[in-house]
């Protein structure tokens, strides 16, 4: 009797346990729903793993980006590392022809703290030149190979590089043809690959020493960007090594993204621009495979990712509506790709190309060239569709004080300030408005590189109270209750006008984030043409919709505007009246 009381009380404990275990795995689920710990615990973690990769490399005088591409040949030799029509290339063999390039380079007088102008379409020659050079301690400034005449220069002499390594594509090198006499001029010496190549490849593939990386630190570049030039010529900005720490033990390096044993990269987007050039070197530093396209191209697209077996292709959210735009075919969805990483990707696109083409995530992402404010969105379904990035409870307290939305007087692109105090007025999260960052903050601002003038104009001051000081993105965003960022406003041109729809062309001109300035006034209200055209992008034919605001005369404010690009396959059906209604 008593032995059946106790099994019986045993038993009843163990239920009660079992009760109290469930009920609060399921008060931690229903809390983890609704403050995302989960996801804010992880970020943060990866943020201490950077650290602490970055303090032990500096313990070891392994600092340069050069030895995680070591590590890989070491560990990977034979596997590839980089795909191209032209052919592919082990790990072992990207290692010997980038110390090539390395010797090529120290050669030519090339050394530690030194920047080479890269002038080169994509290319696995593209890659072995930047990794040649982190391993001589020096970095490339990536050079639009689309600008001509005065920009072209402009670039090249605020880089302070004293050499020009330029491919064999014919326009490019007719472009710096037409300015060589007066680069050369200002001491900085053109070396044509196709003449150079057969000099680089009979070099010994010997590894560089150590002593010519030992001064890399967390700031030196990485590589050296330039803005898109939408206010102006381009402007030069360093990505600073840590990047690449970020890159190597950050978001690429965790198994629930990317399987560097499985996952592959199609890269076609341009390496000298940030969302091409970041991402394709971000994955080599974890080890993961690039293909690489010399440049984007609607008609060739899918037929590249499928015979690369690529598994993740990084775009900006132009190319994606250039896809969109092609007839449908019954092979659409005949490929390996599961995710997309990029950005720009605007709401009228982004579930008709996920459910058109089979994509299961879209990794959107937003920074711009000065990466001062950097947010990301895996999303995999409605609820993170459409969001820029997405904090939770822990990221939204973290960084209260250091990102803040304020008002913006829209006639003159200027912090808006109180008249009487001279302050500003910050806006509530929900309303959004351009975001400031706090300086300092974990992210430094690099500046521009050889212009303090227009580093400081990046700044303000006195913004809330005396003495603060605020970095400035010019980009205009929002967070609803949720924690998820949603763009309000989007890149601008120097015509106020967003770059033409050219599904074979270039794409050079679209920026990594959204440029504030294309919201305008009427009639007293306030006027986002993102969200107008977001609206106008789902009419069915819309390719795309451009929207801005007009003067006209005899009233204050402007009028909206829009150009629309119907797609080819409404052109004879397209209802215009239907629209305007």
């Amino acid at each position: 009797m008593r032995e059946r009381s106790r099994r019986e009380t045993k038993r009843a404990r163990l239920v009660a346990a079992a009760g109290i275990a469930a009920a609060t795995a399921a008060s931690v689920a229903y809390l983890d729903a609704k403050l995302h710990l989960r996801s804010d615990i992880r970020a943060l973690r990866r943020k201490s793993r950077t650290a602490a990769a970055w303090s032990r490399a500096a313990r070891e005088g392994r600092t340069s980006p050069y030895y995680f591409i070591e590590a890989h040949a070491a560990a990977r030799g034979d596997r590839e590392a980089i795909w191209t029509r032209a052919g592919g290339h082990s790990w072992a063999d990207t290692l010997a022809q980038s110390n090539r390039y390395a010797q090529w380079f120290l050669a030519r007088g090339v050394g530690p703290g030194d920047l080479v102008a890269l002038t080169m379409i994509n290319s696995a020659d593209f890659m072995f030149a930047w990794i040649g050079l982190w391993a001589v301690g020096a970095a490339p400034a990536m050079i639009n190979y689309n600008l001509a005449g005065k920009a072209l220069v402009h670039c090249l002499v605020v880089s302070g590089a004293k050499l020009i390594l330029v491919d064999g594509d014919a326009e490019v090198l007719r472009r710096i043809a037409e300015v060589r006499e007066e680069v050369e001029g200002k001491g900085m010496a053109v070396a044509e690959l196709p003449k150079a190549r057969e000099e680089i490849y009979s070099m010994p593939p010997a590894r560089p020493s150590d002593e010519l990386r030992k001064d890399v630190t967390a700031r030196s570049p990485m590589a050296l960007f330039y803005t898109s030039g939408t206010t102006g010529m381009p402007k030069a900005v360093p990505l600073p090594v840590i990047t690449a720490f970020s890159n190597g033990y950050g978001i690429s390096a965790r198994m629930d993204f990317i399987d560097r044993d499985t996952d592959r990269w199609y890269a076609c987007m341009p390496l000298y621009h940030g969302t091409g050039g970041i991402s394709t070197a971000g994955q080599l530093l974890c080890g993961v495979t690039v293909c690489i396209a010399p440049k984007f191209s609607a008609s060739n697209f899918w037929r590249d990712v499928r015979d690369s077996r690529a598994t993740w292709f990084s775009y900006v959210g132009e190319t994606l509506r250039y896809l969109l735009a092609a007839p449908p075919s019954p092979l659409d969805k005949e490929h390996n790709v599961h995710s997309i990483y990029g950005n720009g990707l605007r709401p009228d696109v982004w579930k008709r190309f996920k459910d058109r083409f089979g994509i299961d995530r879209v990794f959107e992402f937003f920074n711009s060239s000065e990466g001062v404010l950097s947010l990301d969105n895996p999303s995999r379904n409605d609820y993170t569709a459409n969001a820029v990035g997405h904090h939770g409870f822990l990221l939204r307290w973290k960084y209260h004080k250091y990102l803040v939305p304020v008002a913006i007087d829209h006639d003159t692109g200027d912090i808006a300030r109180d008249p009487t105090t001279g302050f500003g007025t910050r806006l509530p999260y929900e309303e959004g408005g351009e975001i400031l960052i706090a300086m300092p903050f974990e992210r430094p601002f690099p500046g521009y590189w050889n212009d303090v003038a227009a580093t400081e104009k990046k700044l303000a001051r006195d913004v809330f109270r005396k003495g603060d000081c605020y970095y400035r993105t010019g980009d205009a965003l929002r967070r609803d209750g949720e924690g998820r960022w949603f763009f309000m406003d989007r890149l601008v041109c120097v015509n106020g006008a967003k770059p033409p729809l050219t599904p074979e062309g270039s794409i050079a001109d679209v920026g990594m984030g959204c440029r504030l300035g294309d919201t305008f006034r009427w009639k007293g209200e306030n006027v986002s043409t993102a969200e107008v055209s977001e609206i106008l992008g789902t009419y069915p034919g819309v390719l795309d919709a451009n929207v801005y605001g007009v003067q006209v005369p005899g009233h204050d404010g402007k009028a909206g505007a829009v150009a629309i690009c119907i797609d080819p396959n409404f052109r004879k059906t397209f209802d215009h009246a239907a629209f305007l209604r």
